[in-house]
């Protein structure tokens, strides 16, 4: 729901090749930039064959995220919001330098999916550009991990992809010494092209009169573009055909000398101009218009939202329920359950934005825990549980798709740790709790027309769980009770005691 706006927003994006810091001020419904840190970190290409992060590389993005940590020191934690995009995707490690990062930042760091990190893109972008005249437009943002593409109207998108490469995977792919031959560009831009030509078909159906690059490596070409005049209207096939003949006759990045480009971008810049003009070769494209807008942008954009209209991941959860039938009296009857479950026993520990989110997973987890229903009966917490880890959820990042589907999962039948060792160390025990508290409401709230009673209750002391029933409930509902006397079997596998007192 929208609440207070605070005076200013900040926006932490953690890319593949940069990580960047804006600092915006709120003025109505206006966002001005009051401060902008950006330093090139290439976490992407601290990556081992192992797809582990290396120490220098950890390093090196510690201590800049300890500076990004100073200077939101004194910002609330509701007013920022810090994400991380492919390099932190695919780390096998992610999760130990994440803890480390949060830490340092003073805030929680988000692991966007690539469809999420494509929406909130396109909402930077549309913000920048004219946007609101009906027109489709396009999207197309060469990161260092990956490339995201986007077709929206207005201010909504309507299709987003994430592919999978980006100008500094592709530079240890197919420049991995350096050197910049024919036979090397052409292959990087032929896999480009593969790629781009896995996109839907509705990428292909217009001429694409209005679209954008985004993005540090699009601002780039255009930059080099305009400089040695090769194209004074944008992006152009024609002028990154001339900028690869000239970077192909100068042989090896440490020798590329070409009027507009800029030293930190030498050794990354034949492997974004392969895959721009990829992009070209696939797509009916005739000109890119570069804009400077891009993710930090379109975070602070959904950010400030959140705040004046709402929360995306509302209508997100909204539309769930409606797409797959979820019976919303039956949700709202174990939100309720759950929530007074979750405020009695006092078992999530934490800041209070970090109670704020687990509060938030929960009320999330009740309203979708049955939508699973909609596919089968059978297993419809594990159907459930496969719709929300792998759809495009608006709003969500991958690890709040990782706690939702784990929460749907052990709603019901076996709960055992095993099953949250795919989430971030940090958030395996609140979800874990999290789980219990959803299975004991949703066992409470079985019956679709019996209420359960406003006084039952639950005390947590340790391991030992104390659920408190109005006199006599138990004893004059038989369902229930058995319910209640697997779920002690249940939880006690888990190394939980559950009393159940009526």
């Amino acid at each position: 729901m929208p609440g207070i706006i605070p005076s200013h927003l900040a926006a932490v994006d953690l890319g593949s090749n940069s990580f960047h810091l804006a600092l915006a001020r709120v003025s109505g419904r206006e966002l001005t930039l009051v401060d902008s840190v950006h330093e090139r970190v290439q976490l992407a290409a601290g990556l081992n064959e192992q797809q582990n992060l290396d120490d220098a590389t950890q390093e090196r993005a510690l201590a800049c995220i300890e500076r990004f940590g100073q200077r939101l020191r004194d910002v609330s934690g509701a007013a920022v919001r810090a994400v991380a995009t492919d390099a932190l995707r695919v780390a096998k490690n992610a999760d130990v330098f994440l803890e480390k990062a949060s830490a340092l930042l003073g805030h929680s760091i988000e692991v966007l999916s690539g469809d999420e990190e494509a929406r909130l893109i396109y909402r930077g972008v549309a913000q920048a550009a004219p946007h609101d005249d009906g027109g489709r437009q396009l999207v197309i943002d060469i990161g260092g991990g990956s490339t995201e593409c986007i077709i929206g109207v207005d201010l909504d998108p309507e299709v987003a992809t994430s592919l999978h490469m980006g100008c500094v995977g592709f530079a240890k792919a197919y420049f991995p010494d350096g050197q910049i031959t024919r036979e090397r560009f052409r292959r990087a831009q032929i896999a480009a092209q593969l790629l781009f030509e896995r996109l839907p078909t509705r990428y292909f159906k217009a001429d694409w009169a209005r679209a954008w690059g985004s993005s540090g490596t699009m601002n780039a070409l255009d930059e080099i573009l305009r400089a040695n005049n090769w194209s004074t209207t944008g992006i152009t096939k024609d002028g990154l055909t001339k900028l690869r003949e000239q970077i192909i006759s100068q042989g090896h990045v440490d020798k590329l000398s070409i009027p507009g480009l800029k030293p930190h971008r030498q050794n990354v810049i034949a492997p974004g101009l392969a895959i721009a003009r990829a992009a070209f070769k696939a797509l009916p494209l005739k000109v890119l218009q570069p804009t400077n807008a891009a993710l930090r942008e379109g975070v602070l954009h959904d950010l400030l939202g959140r705040f004046l209209t709402g929360d995306i991941r509302e209508s997100t959860i909204t539309n769930l329920q409606s797409r797959f039938y979820a019976d919303p009296a039956q949700a709202a009857r174990v939100e309720a359950t759950a929530l007074r479950l979750f405020e009695d026993s006092r078992w999530i520990e934490g800041r209070p934005e970090e109670l704020e989110r687990a509060r938030r997973y929960l009320v999330w987890a009740t309203r979708l825990h049955s939508i699973g229903l909609a596919i089968s009966f059978h297993g419809f917490h594990k159907h459930g549980a496969y719709i929300l880890a792998n759809s495009a959820l608006p709003g969500f990042s991958r690890d709040d798709q990782g706690v939702l589907s784990v929460l749907v999962l052990t709603q019901r039948r076996r709960i055992g740790r095993d099953q949250f060792v795919g989430l971030p160390q940090h958030l395996r025990e609140p979800t874990f709790r999290l789980a219990v508290l959803l299975r004991l409401a949703a066992r409470l709230e079985r019956s679709p027309t019996e209420r359960t009673p406003s006084d039952a209750s639950l005390n947590v002391n340790g391991r030992s769980l104390t659920l408190t029933l109005p006199d006599g409930f138990v004893a004059s509902h038989p369902l229930t009770q058995a319910d209640l006397e697997e779920e002690v079997t249940r939880l006690a596998a888990c190394g939980l005691t559950l009393v159940v007192k009526s």
